[in-house]
């Protein structure tokens, strides 16, 4: 049974009690699909040390590379809000696009028709098995957000990004706010 709640463009912030968990401690994903076979998404707020130069020698840009989930980590994904200037992107929601025509996207890029807020690269991607993910809620892994920037969010910031959704949630999740990211060493 797919959960009503969950759908694609959706927000899955990590519960605090993920820990020690390296891809998913203090995580907030992207829901980029979720149907009855399993659900897909990516890391949106854990910036990798590459830019996508370092990858792509001839892109000559320094756009960030994000961890995008444990899953496939030697491919390159990318999401977008320019449609009309990728072809065969496919929407997630919001005016969010995930993926397209690389060789355009590298061109685009070269001739600085794309920047860094239109745009945003991941190794890897999230994916969760039929029922999985609706699994994992049922075990308080994850709380479901909307996403309330739309397709800005791929220009917004993530350095602290888990922790302003912590505090948009207010209540109990408060505490876990200014929290040490591992509490065990504190």
């Amino acid at each position: 049974m797919i959960s009503e709640k969950l759908k694609k463009g959706h927000l899955l912030i990590a519960e605090p009690s993920i820990i020690g968990d390296l891809s998913f401690n203090r995580s907030v994903i992207l829901l980029a699909d979720h149907n009855k076979e399993g659900s897909i998404g990516f890391i949106i707020n854990k910036p990798l040390k590459y830019t996508i130069n370092d990858l792509i020698p001839e892109i000559d840009a320094s756009f960030k590379i994000y961890n995008g989930g444990p899953v496939e980590q030697d491919n390159l994904y990318f999401i977008h809000n320019i449609p009309e200037l990728i072809p065969n992107s496919v929407e997630i929601s919001n005016g969010i696009y995930w993926g397209g025509d690389f060789e355009s996207t590298k061109d685009l890029i070269n001739d600085g028709s794309i920047n860094k807020n239109n745009i945003r690269f991941f190794l890897g991607y999230t994916g969760w098995d039929e029922n999985q993910l609706e699994s994992e809620m049922q075990g308080n892994s994850w709380i479901i957000a909307d996403n309330n920037y739309k397709n800005k969010i791929i220009g917004k910031s993530t350095t602290h990004f888990w922790k302003e959704q912590i505090i948009e949630l207010g209540g109990d999740y408060l505490i876990w706010s200014n929290a040490p990211e591992n509490p065990y060493l504190n």
